[in-house]
């Protein structure tokens, strides 16, 4: 595997990553990206100068995986939007180096801080519908992990929750934010 910063010109990769949007959050946030076109225009933002979009080969040159920043607070802060691996392909250690590789660019541009939005669309935990605006804290320290939620994964990888957005996406289902000093 070989993790590279994609300069936006190769269309076939291009369409596989627009693919890859689609069917690595079809279960369970079948409203990201809908259709190809959804994830192409998402792919097609991502190669914007500004920010940091790097992917995952494997030795054909085949898309494992992918993860982009965007920079927030005069480059202080990045924002991690998104890392999708390959369904088939998710807990291999993919997702963890395309992390561990965002979390270098960011600190090399100077960067102190990642903070990521994780939503709960689909009851993966047991912040989903109950009332958040009722002893926040606590039912944060507390949280359950009911269907492979992410924020896990991140969890391991360094990041703490910092927020809750309650009802971001209706009512019942909160966005869970995200954050790690890397500097």
């Amino acid at each position: 595997m070989q993790i590279v910063t994609f300069d936006g010109k190769d269309e076939g990769l291009k369409h596989q990553m627009a693919q890859l949007l689609v069917d690595a959050f079809r279960e369970h946030w079948d409203d990201a990206w809908e259709t190809f076109e959804d994830g192409l225009k998402e792919v097609e933002e991502m190669c914007e100068t500004e920010r940091i979009f790097l992917i995952a080969v494997d030795d054909a040159g085949k898309l494992l995986g992918m993860i982009g920043g965007i920079p927030q607070y005069d480059g202080n802060v990045w924002e991690l939007h998104p890392l999708a691996v390959q369904p088939s392909l998710q807990g291999k250690g993919i997702g963890r180096a395309l992390v561990i590789e965002f979390e270098e660019q960011v600190r090399q541009r100077g960067g102190l801080t990642i903070t990521l939005g994780s939503d709960d669309q689909d009851e993966m935990t047991s912040l989903a519908n109950v009332d958040l605006y009722e002893n926040l804290w606590d039912k944060v320290k507390s949280i359950q992990n009911f269907k492979r939620h992410p924020y896990e994964f991140y969890q391991k990888m360094g990041y703490v929750i910092s927020g809750v957005v309650p009802d971001a996406n209706g009512r019942g289902r909160p966005d869970i934010i995200m954050s790690k000093r890397v500097a």
